[in-house]
């Protein structure tokens, strides 16, 4: 056998081995938070751009939500508008609002539309705000005083989280061969504009579409356990678990309570996974090992 019959014979094995991944979730809905390292790496966001024209070229419908939280503090800081953070929410005034908007709805919004153009994809970028997508209300978070152990109420400003979700203009995109591609920008019961946490965005709508997946981008393997080992499949009780012996610290905690959320509001598994890894989101669903962290119901 010669070297390039060995090599095509692989790729024909590569194939085979993605065929019932592909038959048992044509026609299903996989819901993509894409943010991180991809985003400011041009060869990352292309890779990402064809994995998402592939899924929607095989039958799935992917649908993405994107972050752009590092844009923002870039944009603020060149605007010369001050940012103050709690828990790692940034707190958000009006100006700030209006500049999260412009960079997240505007620039990065149409820059990955572009780039799924570019791949032979058909996408539609919205934010939240266009046609109902997600209604938002006002996040509230306390913060315990370090002297006084007193718990106190942090006015986060225009930070939302999503209070319902109406999938009418993702289900109209989709049926007309679209890959919905949306900035988590909310609005509020009174028209007033609300910065929501990428994460939670693609969670609440994840779940409000039943997807097959929810996949989480970060820029770690997945969720490591205290030996540095990837921990590859994980139940809501394990992770309340992990999360009460302190395994899982830090940014993961949301990402992880995200992902319980979402499952146990009716998607059917979410995956936390290295977004710095090319194509990390094909060698995931289409392999039998897969390359990050699955949560599902038990």
């Amino acid at each position: 056998m010669t070297g390039e019959t060995h090599t095509t014979l692989a790729k024909a094995e590569v194939l085979i081995e993605a065929l019932p991944y592909l038959q048992r979730y044509a026609g299903r809905t996989f819901v993509v938070k894409y943010g991180g390292h991809a985003m400011g790496d041009p060869a990352a966001a292309r890779d990402f751009a064809e994995d998402i024209v592939l899924l929607k070229a095989v039958g799935i419908n992917p649908v993405v939500v994107h972050g752009g939280g590092p844009q923002i503090g870039a944009m603020l800081k060149k605007l010369g508008v001050e940012s103050t953070f709690v828990d790692g929410l940034r707190v958000t005034d009006k100006a700030t609002a209006e500049v999260a908007e412009m960079v997240l709805s505007g620039a990065i919004n149409k820059e990955l539309v572009g780039w799924i153009a570019q791949a032979g994809g058909k996408a539609l970028g919205v934010s939240g705000k266009d046609g109902g997508l997600v209604t938002a209300t006002k996040v509230t978070r306390t913060v315990t005083d370090p002297d006084s152990r007193i718990e106190q109420a942090v006015d986060l400003g225009f930070v939302g989280e999503p209070s319902t979700v109406d999938t009418a203009l993702i289900d109209t995109a989709v049926s007309a061969g679209m890959i919905p591609v949306i900035a988590p920008i909310g609005a509020g019961a009174g028209g007033e504009t609300f910065n929501i946490n990428a994460d939670t965005m693609a969670g609440a709508i994840a779940a409000a579409l039943g997807a097959a997946r929810l996949f989480l981008l970060t820029d770690v393997p997945g969720v490591l356990g205290k030996d540095g080992t990837l921990l590859a499949d994980l139940t809501p009780a394990d992770v309340a678990a992990l999360l009460d012996d302190g395994t899982i610290t830090g940014g993961m905690i949301p990402k992880l309570e995200t992902c319980v959320k979402a499952v146990e509001a009716g998607c059917e598994a979410a995956v936390v996974l290295d977004g710095r890894v090319p194509h990390a989101m094909l060698l995931e669903f289409f392999t039998a090992t897969g390359v990050g962290t699955l949560i599902h119901a038990a």
